[in-house]
Formats: structure tokens, sequence, C-alpha cells
């Protein structure tokens, strides 16, 4: 397979990608969601509001014990990789918590633990990604303020950047998805691909009205009149992926549409392991999804610095004054919680004493 850049031509290995534009796509959910509005109606597809996938898990226990044990094996030695809720402490401070959410309107993961619930209830502030989200029309406003993070502003096309082969297989698989190309054509590759792995139940769902948790947890709050604090603007969340070079932008993006139905498994896959606490587990499972041997060690640093590790140094250093408050509820993307740097840990080193509850 091959992207043609101008002049250039990328020969792409189909796997070599995978792991990096699934991990995008899952933080790309939530900008996804919102700029849904943009696009024309999919009326085939607001018609379907059932979820298909199956977990990846099962199939990779049942027929690749030895490649399911050693995901399992690196799952737990990931730190802060069980749980999603997690209590927040520092001494003289009223506790606050801290719940990892999925950017998705699954009526599985709307449905908050009951301990989630009541920290929720009765805490003075929400903290979320972006209070952005509050209000769609202002958020899509607010992306629309910087057109060069979404669309192409300088003439370009869609079709300028793809071969045409790669091209036809875009156009192909964006009706497929119910997207006219035309409503896409001048957006950057970033926001097709988060347009595209978008399954059909979410859009479906988003269509009547559905909110996603994050969106959900902060219209109750404000609702209630407490007070809703976000850690970054839409913006900055897109500027992490335009950051990156738009040579990955397309491999993830022609890789998304290989995927196809597949993403629902996806989808289905990371909804259970979120559902049972296993955040840990994502990333070795997301990495089986891979071939043997195969990756791009280079994109996916890259990826990790800017799209994970900065983020969650933002989050941490903006939230620490909050919390500092006492009586918060803060929610962020699961997949910012885990691992070494991640913004459980980075928590702790400011003075915050954070455990996980059951």
């Amino acid at each position: 397979m091959t992207i043609s850049i101008g002049r250039r031509t990328f020969h792409l290995m189909a796997p070599g990608n995978l792991l990096l534009w699934l991990i995008a796509a899952f933080h790309m959910l939530l900008l996804a969601a919102l700029f849904a509005a943009l696009l024309t109606a999919r009326p085939a597809m607001a018609a379907d509001e059932s979820c298909t996938g199956r977990n990846l898990v099962v199939e990779l226990q049942q027929n690749d014990p030895t490649r399911y044990a050693a995901a399992v094996k690196e799952a737990e030695a990931t730190p802060n990789g069980q749980g999603i809720f997690w209590k927040i402490e520092k001494s003289g401070l009223a506790p606050s918590w801290l719940l990892g959410s999925m950017h998705v309107t699954d009526p599985r993961v709307l449905a908050l633990p009951p301990r989630a619930q009541a920290a929720h209830d009765g805490a003075d502030t929400i903290i979320i990604e972006s209070d952005e989200i509050l209000d769609e029309r202002k958020a899509t406003a607010a992306l629309l303020a910087r057109p060069e993070l979404t669309m192409f502003t300088d003439g370009t096309t869609i079709d300028k950047l793809l071969s045409p082969e790669d091209y036809k297989r875009l156009e192909a698989g964006l009706k497929q998805r119910g997207i006219p190309l035309g409503a896409v054509s001048r957006m950057r590759p970033w926001m097709i691909s988060s347009a595209v792995a978008l399954p059909a139940c979410e859009i479906a769902r988003k269509a009547k009205g559905v909110k996603f948790l994050d969106q959900k947890i902060a219209a109750d709050a404000a609702a209630e009149g407490k007070t809703v604090k976000g850690l970054e603007t839409l913006a900055e969340q897109i500027q992490a992926m335009a950051d990156l070079p738009i040579e990955f932008h397309l491999k993830s993006l022609i890789e998304t549409l290989e995927l196809g139905d597949k993403m629902n498994d996806v989808v289905e896959t990371m909804t259970d392991l979120y559902l049972s606490g296993d955040i840990g587990m994502t990333m070795p499972m997301l990495k089986t999804l891979t071939a043997e041997g195969e990756g791009e060690t280079g994109d996916y640093a890259a990826f990790e610095q800017r799209v994970i590790l900065d983020r969650n140094k933002v989050m941490a250093e903006r939230a620490a004054p909050i919390l500092d408050g006492g009586n918060v509820f803060m929610a962020v993307g699961a997949l910012h919680l885990p691992g070494k740097d991640g913004v459980i840990e980075l928590l702790r080193k400011q003075g915050f004493t954070v455990t996980a509850v059951n």
C-alpha cells in the first residue's frame, strides 16, 4: 500500500501503525462526537443504535494463549493499571475523587458505579478535560476559531495528499459510513480518521442527542449549580494531534478504513476492559492487533510523548490547585491514569495520596 504527498511516496505496512491510530481514535472520540455536528445527516446509520462488536481479549485467550499470557503479564506490571475510580487525599482537605472516563455514549459506561455517583453528587467542584463540551455550539465555534487545526486553509484537499487508489478507498469507506466526501474533503486527516473510527452505534446515539460520559458528568453538575472546570481547551487537544507528522495521520486514516467493521470489536473490547476496571490491559491488548515484530518505534515514541505524556503533565499541574480546595470530582480519560508517568503518579508527586476505590 502507498500514499503520496506531492511527489513523495510512502510505502505502508498495514499493521505497522495500527496500535498508534487505535489509541489516537479513542483520544479523538470526544472531539469527533462534537465535530460530527458539522457533517451532514447520516440517516442510514442513525437508525442503528446497536453495537455488535466482540471481545477480542476472549478470542485471544482461546486462540493464542501464549500471547494472551504475555499481554496479562504486561498489564499486571503497569502501575495503577487496575481500577477506574480513585480517592485523592491531602492533610487538612476534604477528600476528592478521580474517575477514569471513556468518551462514549454507551449506556453501560454512562451508568456510574454507585460510589462514583455518590462522590459526583456530593462534590462542590467538577473537573473534566475540557469544560467547552458543556455547550456544543460554543465548542464548535471554538474549533472554527482555529480552522488551521481541523481544516486545510491553503487550498489543499485530501485528494492532493493521497494516491488515486487510496483516495478511492477513502471515498468508498466514507460512503459506507454515510459520510459525504464533500463534507470532509478539506478536513485535516486526523479529523477524517476520527469521524471514520466512530462506530455506527455511537453516531446513532449522538444523532439522538445522547451525551458521552464526560459531557453528561459536566451537564449534570452544571444543572445542579456546581462549578465545572476544564483542564484543557479543545484547541489544545487537537494541537497535540496536529503536532504529529502528516505522514502519520495519513497512514492512520488508511488503516482506519482497512480495519472496517473490526472497529466495533475494538470498541467492545475496550468497553469491557473499562467496565471491569482493567485499564492496564488496554495497551497490551491493542498490541496484539499488531503483527508480532512489526511496528514503528519512532512513531510510537512521538505519539506517546505528545498525545499522552505531555497532556498527562498538563492535566496534573492544572488540576492540583483545584484539588487543593478539596471535595472535587475529577474525570479524565482512563488511558491517562496508569503508568509511571500517568496522572495518578503525577498527583502523588504533588503531595496527594491517591488510592483505588473498589
